[in-house]
């Protein structure tokens, strides 16, 4: 089409055309700038990883039965308090659940924490129970159970699982993936090693937890 041919018999057509333009070019120039504000907040905060803390584990019972197939019943309750270390952002923790590992085999059934959200260089303390009746452990872990079991010491390995979302003012982030494990070393045949609670036994750990996002 002749710009002659534009002026004299599609003028309304060639107008609507440029601002049609007009309005994608702003669009698109906006968008840019909105995606190059937070990927500048993004790169100049940078947020770091909140801090998990295993405190202590509460055993209130710890059966191993050698009979075949080899099973594990545990009850207990920990102690976890998370840290967030950063000055300028907030953290969302949402469908978060914890259970206790065996050899990475899981051995008590999850337990769901509340949604939390975390402020600036907030902590947060949970204390969940944990159980789980007569489970199976693998066949290949079976004899390592066992003989964990006649010393009297046994290392679980206290998982914790979720999405968080990061805050910043008023902006949220999309979902990442929260993987945190705890390592527990129980010497359970040892009071020393414990606080007796009645029937039950209190081991106090305060050790960090690998936290992977």
């Amino acid at each position: 089409m002749t710009v002659k041919d534009c002026d004299h018999h599609h003028h309304h057509d060639c107008e609507r055309r440029r601002l049609f333009r007009r309005i994608a070019c702003a669009v698109f120039t906006l968008v840019l700038l909105i995606g190059l504000v937070i990927f500048l907040i993004w790169a100049i905060l940078r947020p770091s990883k909140p801090r998990l803390i295993l405190q202590d584990v509460t055993v209130f019972g710890l059966n191993v039965s050698s009979l075949p197939p080899t099973a594990i019943s545990t009850t207990m309750q920990i102690t976890i308090s998370s840290h967030n270390p950063n000055t300028r952002i907030g953290i969302y923790y949402q469908l978060m659940d914890v259970y206790a590992a065996y050899r990475g085999q899981q051995v008590t059934l999850p337990t769901l924490l509340p949604p939390t959200y975390q402020g600036h260089n907030d902590v947060t303390v949970w204390s969940p129970f944990l159980y789980g009746e007569a489970v199976p452990v693998a066949p290949q872990f079976a004899e390592a159970l066992n003989e964990d079991n006649n010393v009297g010491a046994m290392l679980f390995n206290i998982k914790v699982n979720g999405q968080v979302r990061w805050k910043v003012g008023s902006w949220i982030s999309g979902r990442y993936r929260l993987n945190a494990n705890c390592p527990a070393y129980i010497k359970f045949g040892d009071p020393k090693h414990g606080i007796a609670f009645g029937p039950a036994m209190k081991f106090q750990f305060v050790q960090g937890c690998y936290v992977d996002i």
